[in-house]
């Protein structure tokens, strides 16, 4: 069975996702299905009970055992954040003996729709704005002594201006273990190790979505992130130690205080591709 969640039409067919319509534990009465991990299966779904509209997430048939543990690890997660830019958990229950997590829907838009469908572009000065905004919410989530290892720009999401983050499927407390993590490849280990350094490193790149959606080649050569991007020096110094290609940030707190000089003073040389 475990070939059928690395084929995805073939873990469909086993999974049998909820359609639109279906009403769950005679409360939640799906809307639509928003996407398949390989833990879960997240639905919107209105909550018939308050009107609400909420996140249902459905824990998979193809990795039950994990999936099971990754439930109520991001249930305990979810339970330890009170912070009005994360969503907030509030119900748990078992359906045919699957075990369900209800949460807040957040409306918005990603950061990765805005670039992708909406052509959204970002100076380098907008870019490490969005980045100390997003920094602001990670602050607090470190603070709790909890990595959320999944930064990407389809996790952040912007409400009126309001940076939110969603999605802590692969969050992990200070102190746990990865298993065979010595055999990932060098860049899934930093992405994936129970460490702030993780989360810096995935907003590093994060970051180098920002200031690519308003690149435009001039070869088709490919090169690296430092000969195609205009930045200043202090960018490349910051996302540097956040790519840990440099000694990299330890704590939260000096990477938020260069990113604050960087936005109070500007850049100060622009570094030309």
């Amino acid at each position: 069975m475990r070939f059928l969640y690395r084929h995805p039409a073939l873990a469909r067919l086993f999974e049998r996702p909820y359609r639109k319509g279906k009403v769950i534990r005679r409360r939640y009465q799906i809307v639509a299905e928003l996407g398949m991990g390989s833990y879960g299966i997240a639905y919107m779904a209105n909550d018939l009970q308050t009107g609400r509209k909420v996140v249902v997430k459905q824990c998979r048939k193809t990795r039950r055992k994990e999936s099971e543990l990754s439930f109520q690890r991001e249930a305990d997660i979810l339970m330890r954040l009170k912070h009005p830019q994360i969503p907030a958990l509030y119900d748990m229950f078992l359906e045919n003996g699957t075990p369900h997590l209800v949460m807040d829907y957040v409306e918005g838009e990603t950061v990765e729709a805005l670039i992708f469908e909406k052509g959204k572009t970002y100076t380098e000065r907008e870019a490490f704005q969005l980045l100390r905004d997003v920094l602001a919410v990670v602050e607090y989530i470190h603070a709790n002594h909890i990595v959320h290892r999944d930064l990407r720009i389809p996790n952040i999401l912007l409400r009126d201006g309001t940076v939110f983050v969603i999605d802590f499927g692969l969050a992990r407390f200070f102190g746990e273990s990865v298993p065979h993590i010595e055999t990932y490849v060098p860049e899934k280990k930093l992405r994936r190790d129970i460490h702030p350094k993780s989360d810096f490193y995935a907003l590093g790149h994060f970051t180098l979505f920002l200031l690519y959606s308003s690149y435009e080649p001039k070869t088709e050569e490919e090169k690296s992130w430092e000969e195609e991007l205009s930045i200043s020096e202090d960018a490349r110094f910051i996302l540097r130690k956040m790519l840990q290609i440099d000694q990299p940030y330890d704590d939260i707190y000096t990477l938020i205080n260069d990113v604050d000089q960087l936005i109070k003073n500007g850049p100060k040389r622009i570094i030309v591709s």
